[in-house]
């Protein structure tokens, strides 16, 4: 036991309620923990947490730290009151890379946990908001160690600062069924061949790669990453009419109706017809639907409420989003569709996106300004001169939000859209020679 705790009226008061609470788990920690050094770090990281809390201030501050050839991955975290908590005075956090769609074994964690506990405070976050797997409270002294040790047997630290940042991708195939691309190549091939970017800041602000299976986009890539992926298809979505009749007489059952036909599709209207944002889809008086595929906009509603009757189609491929972030400087942005659909099967696909994302981070490291994100510098240049900046051509394909084009150009637009038709015809001419 932790001798001469500090008093925690405040906290105290978080474990109140019918909700866990995480001073319990640190109360855990201090007061049960075998190793005395843990015990006495938490209870000066909760002393702290009470003198903030009683004076409505913080009292971490920065500084500059990393592990040997590194020059980020890790939140310095020094304590400006550790005179009187020195037990915490420094808190410094880890950021380390999970594995693509986030795959464990129990070993693996149990390895990283005993590794956190020997040489940290024994505090972890699955995961951060970047993704990263946060190692949170190690001294100036077993930083390096902890690395080391979990570099050894296959860990690599995440990046922080102006910098490439963690990337992510969803699950994936192996438990999805909605899912276009190899998300975890795709994450895997972008992070090795970036992986200077991340540990040696030299960016003017951060740039992150999130991957997504389908449009559902679990990863919420279109509106936080820089570089996002996200899979589709570009031929008919597949529909099993057997499956869709099947469902009218499930959910009138469902509701008390069983078998009354027009509850079943009355369900069905409410649920999926009436919510289609373009009216794709029609459900015919044979019970079977109709869907217009040229008007699909893949907002994956029917889809997730019909997972048996409606499928995705088997022109798989990805579209390419640039300039995805949060609130900063100019308020959120989401995506635009800079590569409207590239098919990913083969070696020089794959090459061929590693290719665009660089050209993207030289064109922006190049132009874009101190603390500013790429879809920042976007809006500041105007979409034409990215464009050109990055050698892809305009494409009227280029959504920056629904039903909008993000590049218009009025005046010659005749010319413009023949010279788009006669660039099209030319390359269905070159893939069939």
């Amino acid at each position: 036991m932790a001798t001469n705790n500090y008093p925690t009226p405040m906290l105290d008061v978080l474990e109140e309620g019918p909700w866990p609470s995480f001073i319990s788990g640190f109360k855990k920690l201090r007061d049960e923990h075998p190793d005395e050094r843990i015990r006495n770090t938490i209870n000066g990281l909760m002393g702290q947490l009470e003198h903030s809390y009683e004076t409505k201030m913080g009292y971490w501050k920065g500084g500059t730290i990393s592990v040997f050839g590194y020059g980020g991955g890790i939140i310095p975290r020094f304590s400006e009151v550790g005179h009187m908590f020195p037990e915490s005075k420094e808190f410094h956090t880890l950021r380390v890379q999970p594995p693509a769609g986030n795959y464990y074994t129990t070993d693996m964690l149990r390895q990283l946990a005993d590794s956190w506990e020997k040489w940290g405070s024994g505090l972890q976050t699955f995961h951060g908001q970047t993704g990263n797997i946060m190692f949170i409270g190690a001294n100036s002294v077993n930083f390096q160690h902890f690395f080391d040790e979990i570099n050894e047997y296959g860990w690599d630290l995440g990046g922080a600062g102006p910098c490439v940042r963690t990337g992510m991708s969803c699950v994936g195939a192996a438990r999805c069924e909605m899912s276009n691309c190899n998300e975890h190549a795709i994450h895997r091939r972008l992070m090795n061949n970036f992986t200077d970017d991340v540990h040696r800041p030299a960016l003017p602000y951060k740039f992150k790669f999130k991957i997504s299976g389908c449009p559902n986009d679990c990863q919420n890539a279109i509106e936080r990453a820089d570089f996002a992926v996200i899979g589709t298809w570009r031929d008919d979505m597949k529909v099993n009419q057997e499956a869709v009749k099947e469902m009218i007489m499930k959910k009138a059952k469902e509701i008390g109706k069983e078998g009354d036909r027009s509850a079943g599709r009355q369900y069905m209207f409410d649920n999926v017809i009436s919510r289609c944002p373009t009216q794709a889809i029609k459900l015919n008086d044979d019970d079977t639907i109709t869907v217009d595929n040229s008007n699909c906009v893949r907002c994956m509603h029917c889809l997730n409420v019909m997972p048996k009757a409606l499928q995705v189609g088997d022109d798989k491929g990805v579209t390419v989003l640039i300039g995805g972030k949060r609130t900063l400087k100019i308020g959120d942005l989401m995506g635009i569709v800079t590569i409207p659909f590239m098919k990913l099967d083969t070696e020089e696909d794959y090459e061929r996106i590693v290719e665009l994302a660089a050209s993207i981070i030289d064109f922006w490291a190049e132009n874009g300004l101190e603390h500013e994100r790429c879809g920042e510098m976007i809006e500041r240049i105007g979409l034409v001169n990215f464009l050109e900046g990055i050698g892809i051509d305009p494409d009227p394909n280029m959504i920056k939000q629904p039903r909008n084009v993000s590049y218009v150009r009025t005046d010659g637009w005749d010319e413009a859209a023949e010279a788009w038709f006669n660039r099209k015809r030319e390359e269905k001419m070159a893939a069939a020679a």
